[in-house]
Order: C-alpha cells, then sequence, then structure tokens
C-alpha cells in the first residue's frame, strides 16, 4: 500500500503470491518458501522466509518493530499454495471473461483467498466468485460464490458458514476435467442468480 497508494492486494505470481509492480517498476512476493524481492531493473534478491524481521529487512523496510520469532513454513504446502493461485487465477480469467461489470481478481491478504465481484447489484445478481485455501469453518481449500444479497432457494446454495455456494477442492480435483468442473461449478451459481453469461 505504501509503494501504491492504493488498497492492500495481492496477485498470483510465479510459484506463490506477491504484491501488484510497483509504479517504478519490481515487486515483492513469495514463492515456494522464499521471500523475493524484485527490483526496477531486473535484478532480484531472495532468502528462506524465517521471520517477520528478516523478511521486511530484505524488502528494504524498517524491521526493529517486527517480531524475530521464528516462522514455521511448511515448503510442501507453501508449493500447493502456488500451484492453488496460479489454477484459481486462470479459471477465474475465463469466468471473467464473460461476467457482467466485473472487478479486478485480487488475492485478498485477509482471508487469502482469490476473487473478483461480477453481476447487477441492483438485480440482485452481484456476487463475489472466488478460491479460499481455506478458513475457520472450511480446513480445506475450497472454490466458492458468495451472492451480495440473499439469493432465491436452490441446491446450487449449499455452503457452510456463509450463505452461498462451495466445492471442496478434494471433490474438484476427483473430476475428469478439473478446470471445466471449476468453470462449470461458478456459472451454475451465476445462472442460479440469474445473471447473464
Amino acid at each position: 500500500m505504501r509503494a501504491t497508494g492504493t488498497e492492500i492486494a495481492l496477485e498470483a505470481t510465479p510459484g506463490g503470491f506477491g504484491t501488484p509492480p510497483f509504479p517504478g517498476g519490481g515487486r515483492v512476493r513469495a514463492q515456494g518458501a522464499e521471500l523475493v524481492v524484485e527490483a526496477s531493473d531486473g535484478s532480484e534478491r531472495r532468502a528462506p522466509i524465517t521471520t517477520l524481521r528478516a523478511a521486511a529487512r530484505l524488502a528494504g523496510l524498517d524491521a526493529d518493530e517486527l517480531s524475530g520469532e521464528a516462522l514455521d513454513v511448511d515448503p510442501g504446502a507453501a508449493d500447493f499454495l502456488g500451484d492453488f493461485y496460479a489454477f484459481a487465477t486462470a479459471e477465474l480469467e475465463g469466468l471473467r471473461a464473460n461476467a457482467e461489470d466485473p472487478s479486478p481478481i485480487h488475492l485478498w491478504p485477509e482471508h487469502f483467498d482469490v476473487a473478483f465481484e461480477a453481476g447487477d447489484e441492483a438485480a440482485g445478481q452481484r456476487a463475489t466468485y472466488g478460491a479460499s485455501p481455506g478458513d475457520e469453518d472450511h480446513p480445506e481449500p475450497n472454490l466458492y460464490v458468495a451472492p451480495w444479497r440473499t439469493p432465491e432457494p436452490s441446491p446450487v446454495w449449499n455452503a457452510y458458514g456463509f450463505t452461498g455456494a462451495e466445492l471442496a477442492w478434494a471433490e474438484l480435483v476427483l473430476d475428469v476435467d478439473p478446470r471445466g468442473a471449476a468453470l462449470g461449478f461458478w456459472s451454475a451459481a451465476r445462472e442460479a442468480l440469474g445473471a447473464s453469461a
């Protein structure tokens, strides 16, 4: 936020997630279990993610007030997150291409879900379409649709912990066509809202 002057939003980047490119070039991103600081001249610095203090120092920020407590970063889980965000972002881009009044796709640091919003709000059709690595109500990753208004009853609205639709990642990856299943899931919810394709 300090570099861009805009809202705090991340995006999927190679092997993980990071900031959008800074106005003058460069960005900071996580790739697997490493932090990568890209400079505007194309060079980069990288180091294993160990503590918040070390990460801030690598990024060139004041780190004195930050914790030096070790972060327990699981390399396998970090690699999975990179793959998950890459898959979700690519499929959401396909859905967004035909959506009405879509917002940009962001990876939101509050919940670490990747999502965009679309649909006619006045007609009760606006919703958030996304993918979450899990939360307090969902211990596993999932795809979701969260309508902005309570929708008409439908079997589509099967979510636990919020009003909307959800598809567990474990169920999605068993499909012979996970990409088609993801798009089909989001599209079915959009149709249940009465939104155009």
